[in-house]
């Protein structure tokens, strides 16, 4: 611990069970160590990220497969450790159990772009942050899916397992070029936008479909053409390719979003002479694989690659059903996407400059609580950090500002962002000199006061930050 004001929080919020506006639920906010100290590292991220992190002062306490999939005992290992951190990428499950079993853990890392495996509410509920990589395994993915492309329009996975039974099966039936097709995107994020710049140097006609109105309009200035929905987009589509997170702009599931009535239409408004294609490398509960199946079985969809499923396994171990094996024109791959040598290092030297962000400033970015926004101060050094996790509760933001002004202190900075969905908000401060323990105390009560919400205040730091920093 850095100062005798963070080590002695936790004690001193103890000390409050005299009678007062505390009730035992309202006891529950996080007092947080001022720079964090050891780090839980699952499902076998780079490990260029316990080096980065060791240079922060940071511990990792790394977990080998398929040990880190027991849920209990890593569970136990929070319990033990007391974690700051956890690290992670697409399976393990966090739930209230992991997010409860560390009264020091103050951020869920997610070293991928998927957070469906994180249950949200409990990290929000509890005060804990949930941030993610939406940018460095983008190439990856761009890269297998021009790949698969080429390798559904040519059938060069059909002759090659007929080469494997000797057969010679040279022929140009429904074996294409890509030059002059169209492509259409089924969301324009990162990924989306780079696989259709990509697909625009191979003189690919480019259709989008996305309902974020920043997406459409930089999809229209770039010239590709937008689709007003879903059915327009696989009626034009030689190729279809989906990059849609887990929830839609509005913060609705994206689970079930397409079905048989969007996959009978592949191709539908082009020449017969199209490869019709369908690729999804994004998420595997988009749709069910029956109606994929089926649309394939009735000639609408020609061939498609699959690289996520509905249900997949934690380990190579782990017993699985492949649910297309029987489809000889669909190309599986078992969530590989960013599984590159290049991007994983990328994604752990981001996610270290993510942590040391939060370490060092109470920065904040990329959480997935609300992408595109950075929460942050930059305020001249040195100064105090602030940051509180709280309820969106009308009278909370109040009391932080009240208690600021009431200790005397000078509010240099701050940064102040909603999570309306979530019910949770994230305020970060930079002050000229730090709240004392009662002061802080002050801040708790006066939140639940004036909210009337006994948990209005979910998680505290504060720190000093120096010019050395």
């Amino acid at each position: 611990m850095g100062t005798s004001v963070v080590s002695s929080w936790f004690t001193s919020i103890l000390s409050l069970r005299e009678p007062s506006v505390y009730t035992m639920e309202s006891m529950q906010t996080r007092f947080l160590n001022d720079h964090f100290e050891k780090a839980l590292i699952l499902e076998e991220p780079d490990p260029s990220l316990d080096t980065l992190l060791r240079e922060q002062g940071i511990e990792p306490d790394r977990v080998p497969k398929p040990e880190c999939y027991d849920q209990d005992a890593m569970v136990e290992r929070l319990r033990q450790g007391q974690h700051d951190l956890i690290y992670k990428r697409s399976k393990f499950v966090v739930d209230e159990h992991v997010v409860q079993a560390s009264d020091n853990l103050a951020a869920v890392m997610l070293c991928c772009i998927g957070d469906d495996t994180v249950d949200k509410q409990a990290c929000a509920d509890e005060g804990v942050l949930v941030l993610n990589d939406p940018v460095s395994n983008g190439r990856s993915v761009v890269e297998m899916v021009m790949g698969e492309m080429v390798v559904l329009a040519r059938r060069l996975y059909t002759a090659n397992e007929t080469g494997r039974r000797h057969l010679w099966t040279k022929d140009s039936t429904r074996r294409y070029e890509l030059m002059d097709k169209t492509l259409s995107v089924i969301g324009l994020g990162n990924i989306g936008k780079q696989l259709a710049r990509l697909a625009d140097a191979f003189g690919m006609n480019i259709r989008f479909y996305d309902e974020a109105d920043v997406a459409r309009e930089v999809g229209t200035t770039l010239g590709w053409t937008s689709c007003s929905s879903l059915a327009e987009a696989f009626r034009k589509g030689d190729f279809v390719t989906v990059h849609v997170s887990a929830e839609d702009p509005q913060g609705q599931p994206n689970s079930g979003l397409l079905d048989y009535s969007h996959f009978r239409q592949l191709g539908a408004d082009r020449p017969d002479n199209s490869p019709r294609a369908f690729i999804n490398a994004a998420r595997g509960f988009l749709y069910d694989p029956a109606d994929l199946k089926r649309a394939i079985d009735e000639d609408h969809v020609r061939a498609a690659a699959v690289d996520v499923f509905p249900e997949e396994p934690g380990s190579a171990d782990e017993d699985w059903t492949n649910p297309y094996a029987e489809m000889d024109n669909v190309f599986t791959t078992p969530h590989i996407g960013a599984a590159t040598q290049e991007a994983q290092p990328r994604i752990a030297s981001r996610m270290s400059t993510s942590t040391r962000l939060l370490n060092e400033q109470g920065t904040v970015r990329d959480t997935v609580f609300g992408q595109g926004h950075t929460i942050g101060v930059n305020a001249e050094l040195p100064h105090w950090v602030l940051a509180v996790v709280h309820s969106d509760v009308r009278g909370t933001k109040k009391a932080i500002d009240d208690t600021i002004y009431e200790a005397g202190a000078s509010n240099l900075q701050s940064s102040h962002r909603d999570f309306p969905d979530l019910g949770i908000a994230y305020d970060v401060n930079a002050i000229d000199q730090p709240l004392s323990d009662d002061q802080l105390r002050q801040l708790v009560e006066a939140a639940t006061s004036l909210s009337e919400d006994p948990h209005a205040i979910r998680a505290l730091r504060q720190f000093k930050v120096n010019d050395t920093a």
